[in-house]
């Protein structure tokens, strides 16, 4: 039956108080992000019994209601003429609802805002730099031999994919440029700018800064004799564009506040670039990028030192850091491991917790025997976390039943042990689900599939087992996702 898409907004929109409650909307891939003047009149219980609703919860000042791909922006477009509010962006939303945050939800909402943007293009390089990873593996599919070794017709290809692979990660600095300085409000062009100034041909290459300092043989910018700037190019690093953007924003906003409009056009860019790119070259550049080797070292160090429970500690608390919205954090990590250390033991535990989700809700499709429309939420929602998109089956299944959600974190957790013990890293961030083999250094691939039965298996039989007791309670349809 077709779903009345007008009708479950004004469902949603009566149980959160009514129109004069919302002050903006807008959505994700599988929510309503709302910004509501008053937390206290929504009715949360009614929320959820709205037709399509899996779930609903409050996080950094924003009220969410997970609807699922697709569904959410037609319901959307019947919210916001319900109630009479213009089209918002998430990132206004949650600007407005940032003002009831405290300081480290703030800090996670500033990494949020820059990296989500930018992750389908991460997301793709990391996928393609996985298949040319196949097909540069040697024996993999030829024996002694890479596919390319054994058809040499199959390098024009290869070069092809390899250059598309590498775009995003060697321009990276111009990609978080433009996200991170329309987020601190300034100019995206100059942050661009900002960005590729950082990765620009005549700067030594980071990747070859480590032999060139061995060698005593750093090239610099000799500046009137009074000191000298490293020639050193920033290609793949976070941090160092983050705080560029942040400087070029303000200087930028802090000239357009005194220089008079008619020569601000002149004044401001030219002042704003020169001063920023000084500062970036000559002191930001080399602070963060010592900054980020620290985080990076510092983590690859204590999953050498103590992996098992490193890896238990980030499967069991991976999902519970989705629900605060913490775990953005993470991509800024891992992008800087793969800079520093050409690749990440991170996202492989972050696919397997996504995959540990689906199977658990999927478990409940097979518990819920005789309720159609949760049967019909637990298996579109395991389908959607098997493919990276976990917030269906955590707040629509896994989080109202308590238990499954447990099941998963345990299932994570003893994948994540695993493929630690076994230094099972990526080469960059792919989909976070099934897919995720991908984008695992190939002579690993049959060990992070070990892993991903592990993450299948552990929460699956778990949630069956458990539900046998939970349904003796009667907890099961105490907790039903409505």
């Amino acid at each position: 039956m077709k779903a009345d898409y007008r009708q479950i907004a004004a469902d949603i929109l009566e149980a959160i108080g009514g129109k004069d409650n919302v002050d903006k909307a807008a959505h994700c891939v599988t929510r309503l992000r709302l910004s509501l003047k008053d937390q206290s009149k929504v009715d949360e219980a009614k929320v959820k019994e709205a037709d399509l609703v899996k779930g609903a919860f409050e996080n950094s000042g924003v009220y969410q209601v997970v609807i699922g791909a697709g569904d959410v922006e037609r319901v959307y477009a019947e919210f916001i003429k319900l109630a009479g509010l213009e089209a918002a962006t998430v990132a206004e939303v949650k600007s407005a609802g940032g003002k009831k945050m405290n300081p480290l939800q703030k800090l996670v909402k500033v990494f949020s805002d820059v990296f989500m943007p930018i992750i389908p293009a991460i997301i793709v390089a990391g996928l393609l730099m996985g298949i040319n990873n196949l097909l540069a593996s040697e024996g993999l599919f030829v024996e002694d031999a890479t596919l390319i070794e054994a058809y040499p017709n199959l390098q024009g290809i290869w070069d092809l994919i390899n250059m598309m692979a590498n775009t995003a990660f060697v321009f990276l600095p111009a990609l978080v440029g433009w996200s991170a300085t329309k987020r601190f409000g300034g100019s995206e062009v100059l942050g661009i700018v900002m960005g590729l100034l950082l990765v620009h041909p005549d700067l030594l290459n980071a990747w070859g800064y480590g032999t060139a300092a061995l060698e005593g043989d750093v090239p610099t910018f000799d500046i009137l004799g009074l000191f000298e700037i490293e020639k050193v190019g920033y290609q793949g690093q976070i941090l160092p564009v983050l705080a560029a953007a942040f400087i070029l924003s303000h200087i930028e906003i802090f000239l357009k506040k005194h220089v008079p409009n008619a020569i601000q056009l002149l004044v401001v860019p030219i002042t704003a670039i020169v001063v920023t790119g000084f500062l970036a070259l000559a002191i930001v550049g080399p602070v963060t990028r010592g900054l980020g080797n620290v985080i990076a070292m510092s983590l690859v160090n204590v999953f050498e030192a103590i992996p098992v429970i490193g890896a238990l500690l980030f499967g069991l608390f991976y999902a519970p850091l989705v629900v605060t919205g913490m775990h953005h954090l993470f991509i800024a990590i891992d992008l800087q491991l793969v800079a520093e250390t050409g690749g990440t033991f991170i996202w492989p535990m972050i696919a397997l917790s996504n995959i540990a989700q689906g199977s658990a809700a999927l478990a409940m499709f097979f518990v819920y025997k005789h309720n159609a429309k949760q049967k019909s939420m637990a298996s579109t929602s395991a389908i959607s976390a098997y493919f990276g998109i976990t917030e269906p089956a955590m707040f629509g299944v896994n989080l109202p039943n308590k238990f499954p959600f447990y099941s998963a974190m345990i299932g994570s957790a003893t994948a994540a042990i695993f493929i630690t013990l076994n230094n099972v890293q990526a080469i960059g961030i792919g989909v976070g689900g099934l897919p995720g083999f991908l984008s695992i250094f190939t002579d690993k691939i049959l060990l992070f599939i070990v892993g991903m039965i592990i993450a299948i298996v552990v929460p699956f039989v778990l949630t069956f087992v458990l539900s046998k007791r939970y349904m003796k309670k009667g907890e099961i349809e105490q907790n039903k996702v409505a």
